[in-house]
């Protein structure tokens, strides 16, 4: 099956960490960078409650947005919300000024249509929650 040893290391990836960034053509996760990472397309981010089957959801996801996965700006973002536990599937993309990822990421949910709840940085190991609930 295409991709089939990534969806496999990408689940496990999410599942120990709690999230992961990766590049689909090349198959390699991306080093923790500092930059604050969010969808790009929050219209395609799968949210997922913890009970399904992760590897099967990613399997999916990545075969319908391959085109997206494969654009430069783009990595292929997993987190499991610490909130809730649900899974989120993101053609993420990311910003390195804060308020300026913030500003995108708010004008991209209302562009989409889908809101979106938060922002990392994975160098920093910080979310931002965007909305207060």
């Amino acid at each position: 099956m295409i991709y089939e040893e990534y969806i496999l290391r990408v689940a496990a990836e999410t599942l120990k960490n709690g999230g992961s960034a990766s590049r689909l053509n090349a198959e390699t996760f991306l080093p923790p960078m500092d930059v604050w990472s969010f969808p790009k397309y929050p219209s395609r981010t799968e949210i997922l409650p913890p009970t399904v089957d992760l590897e099967t959801e990613l399997r999916k996801f990545v075969i319908q947005n391959e085109s997206f996965l494969s654009e430069a700006d783009c990595w292929l973002g997993t987190w499991i919300n610490p909130r809730t536990g649900d899974y989120y599937l993101d053609i993420a993309t990311g910003i390195a000024e804060l308020s300026e990822a913030r500003r995108a990421a708010k004008k991209a949910s209302l562009t989409e249509g889908r809101k979106i709840v938060a922002i990392f940085n994975s160098k920093r190991n910080e979310t931002v929650y965007l909305w207060e609930e």
